[in-house]
């Protein structure tokens, strides 16, 4: 059977636009359904909304090895959008210029997806015996983890022994990220002609010296030795109508990072009272931060793995960025899970976004490693 170039398969990716809103993977993913196909695995599509595809693999599973605990390994398809700024690359071109393979989704992330596929093919014979690796590719992830989300009310996935998510961390070893809390707070006053205000009440005035407030916010929790301090941003504020009308409502997004361990529904409330009483807050999306001790069994066997292909040690990193492990994680069981990926962080979401091409072929060393010893994992 043929191997399959992690490169190229990273370049026939990154051509179909999936950028989400609105994703449209279904093509990407049917693409790989009958790449995985036609090198044995069995596949699962499942859908979740119009021209939105999640996609399970495996090698069929043996009768004597069905009540094993598999490793899943996971990665998104989705992509953000282009931004205003111009490109000097084709963002669908899938360009290699010295070392490096631009393209949007290139880092972010379907580089990890190409090695994660590769990987899984290269070790194809063993896993025809084993039948202890499932692939969870999915889609919507960039704006909420929807296609996980889906994938989990839906009682698709049973309990894993480890999860291992390819986002970009540039090869390196990180352990868990921090969760995200999206808010949205909302001001209301009184619309009145803007010649005579005092007959009105401003919302926007409201807004502006609620947000003076956020921007001293502090949250009453220690740092993760890791993952650092929880964050506060806001994001957006959107207020009035009119240039000659006082704005009776306004609106504002609010970006919170949380550190493991901390409640959203506290944090909620906290920055209610901080607020006070002229603003109302809503819930926009709540994800779990994720942490996993990497003196666990299978955290300390991927660190040798990713030691043992890359020749390198690699100290326990963490992520501000969210993953489907938000959602997965929890779903498993409190799987031990860990987030290894080709792309750079530093280069997710940008203009001109690329992946170092040396770095994808180190991804399928990597994860050909875990695949090779992911037997000496429990798993029953």
């Amino acid at each position: 059977m043929n191997a399959i170039d992690a490169v190229r398969l990273t370049q026939e990716l990154v051509r179909f636009d999936t950028r989400n809103p609105p994703g449209n993977e279904a093509q990407c993913a049917a693409m790989l359904a009958d790449l995985l196909s036609s090198h044995g695995l069995s596949v699962t599509v499942h859908n979740f909304g119009p021209g939105r595809t999640n996609l399970i693999a495996r090698f069929p599973v043996q009768a004597s090895k069905a009540t094993q605990r598999p490793v899943i390994f996971t990665g998104h398809i989705d992509t953000v959008p282009l931004g205003a700024a111009e490109w000097s690359h084709d963002p669908f071109g899938a360009e290699i210029v010295d070392g490096r393979l631009y393209d949007r989704g290139s880092t972010d992330m379907k580089a990890g997806v190409a090695a994660m596929i590769a990987a899984i093919v290269e070790e194809a014979d063993q896993l025809r015996e084993r039948s202890n690796l499932v692939l969870v590719i999915t889609g919507g992830e960039e704006t909420g983890c929807e296609g996980a989300t889906a994938l989990v009310k839906d009682r698709m996935l049973d309990a894993a022994s480890l999860l291992v998510v390819s986002e970009p961390t540039a090869n390196a070893f990180v352990a868990g990220h921090k969760g995200a809390l999206w808010l949205k707070a909302c001001c209301s006053g009184r619309t009145a002609h803007g010649a005579m205000p005092h007959l009105g009440d401003n919302a926007i005035y409201k807004a502006a010296r609620a947000v003076t407030k956020l921007e001293t916010f502090g949250f009453n929790t220690a740092q993760h030795p890791i993952l650092g301090s929880a964050t506060l941003n806001v994001g957006t504020i959107v207020g009035g109508l009119n240039i000659n009308s006082v704005p009776d409502r306004t609106e504002m997004t609010i970006d919170v990072r949380m550190l493991p361990g901390m409640d959203s529904a506290a944090v909620t409330d906290q920055l209610s009272f901080t607020l006070g009483g002229d603003c109302s807050i809503s819930t926009i999306l709540d994800l779990p931060a994720v942490w996993s001790d990497p003196a666990h069994p299978a955290m300390k066997l991927f660190s040798e793995c990713r030691e043992a292909a890359t020749g390198s040690v690699s100290t326990v990193g963490g992520a501000n960025f969210f993953t489907d492990a938000s959602i997965f994680t929890p779903a498993l069981g409190g799987v031990d899970t860990i987030i290894c990926g080709p792309g750079s962080p530093d280069m997710a979401h940008k203009t001109d976004e690329y992946c170092q091409v040396a770095r994808i072929d180190e991804a399928v060393k990597i994860y050909r490693t875990i695949i090779a010893q992911a037997g000496l994992l429990d798993t029953h």
